[in-house]
């Protein structure tokens, strides 16, 4: 079956060859020939399409994307990245339209949905649930454990906080009086704040979990949150997956170019499907492109969840989520939950 691109080059073919028959016949249709030529050529020619990712999971599950276009091996449209190191980052340059496509945290691709009236629209789910409650010691085994405890972490108003939230509440604790929470800036922090406070714990997104466990290897991971969230949901009768990641389209360029959209998550696909079916050969593009260190990323992809969901599947899944975060907080999802035209290609 013809993709979007091949159609359109398909028929620029045959207008030309049409052209060239009616030409035999009658030398007063030459003029016309220059604006078929101008067409066909239109039809052709590559869409720049300028993506951000996050210096994580989002970006690692590029990097064989990235690496084919830098080589010059995909000719299909110009593509450029760039790897940014947090989602206040990403939010300006979409607003400005500065990027056309952009990994964000999931909850933020639905505020950006309101915030802009529907002016962008996710494409693809790219990392489940990564994040995971640390400590040094062995005291931690249940969400229980937490109660009294300084809990640090970093990506407050984003998934981290609103999946820690929802994990602890149905775990009978309130997040405001039961736990002390410390958000900070970066995973770093959160790291060094661990290693200094007597009974802290941190909650860190993979690949920063193996980054602080290869600098200090009392770090143990006490709880996987992704499982907490399932167990959660499960108890309370809903059925939704922690969605972490999701790259997202400016509507703008969806429409004027959904064979440039196509094209990016059909390259996107086969660079996750690259990425988690060669782990030793990823974590060096993953180093050369200074994401982490290849011994680091080699450790953490397993235990990164980059996915790859689109169309149909991704609407189920995503919009799922987004009703418990709805539940939980309007304004996490931007103060509604976005219509079905959020969903490209469902």
């Amino acid at each position: 079956m013809l993709n979007r691109r091949e159609f359109l080059q398909t028929a620029a073919l045959g207008g030309a060859a049409i052209g060239l028959a009616g030409c035999a016949c009658a030398a007063g249709n030459d003029a016309a020939t220059p604006a078929r030529d101008a067409d066909a050529k239109a039809t052709t020619e590559p869409v720049a399409v300028r993506t951000a990712a996050l210096k994580g999971p989002t970006a690692m599950g590029l990097v064989r994307f990235m690496s084919e276009a830098d080589a010059g091996n995909l000719a299909d449209e110009d593509w450029s990245f760039q790897i940014l190191a947090s989602a206040d980052e990403v939010t300006p340059l979409i607003a400005k339209s500065e990027v056309d496509v952009a990994a964000v945290p999931a909850n933020l691709a639905s505020v950006l949905y309101n915030k802009t009236e529907g002016g962008v629209r996710v494409v693809a789910v790219n990392t489940l649930g990564v994040l995971y409650v640390c400590e040094l010691g062995d005291e931690v085994k249940t969400v229980s454990d937490l109660r009294g405890r300084t809990i640090y972490s970093a990506g407050k108003g984003a998934t981290p906080q609103y999946a820690l939230e929802y994990v602890l509440r149905q775990a009978g604790l309130d997040p405001d009086s039961d736990v002390t929470i410390e958000w900070k800036s970066e995973h770093a922090e959160c790291v060094a704040a661990l290693a200094e406070g007597a009974g802290a714990v941190a909650m860190l997104p993979q690949p920063f979990v193996t980054t602080a466990q290869a600098k200090n290897g009392q770090i143990r991971v006490a709880l996987d949150l992704n499982r907490e969230w399932e167990s959660a949901c499960e108890a309370a009768g809903q059925k939704a997956r922690l969605i972490t990641g999701v790259a997202v389209a400016r509507s703008e360029f969806a429409d004027a170019h959904p064979e440039a959209v196509d094209a990016f998550l059909g390259h996107y696909r086969e660079s996750v499907e690259y990425v988690n079916g060669n782990v030793d050969e990823a974590a060096k593009l993953v180093a050369g492109y200074d994401i982490v260190p290849e011994a680091v990323a080699a450790k953490a992809l397993p235990a990164c969840n980059i996915t790859f969901v689109a169309g149909q599947d991704m609407k189920d899944q995503l919009s799922g989520y987004l009703e418990i975060l709805f539940g939980q907080n309007a304004q996490a999802v931007g103060g509604s939950l976005p219509g079905d035209d959020f969903y490209y290609g469902a």
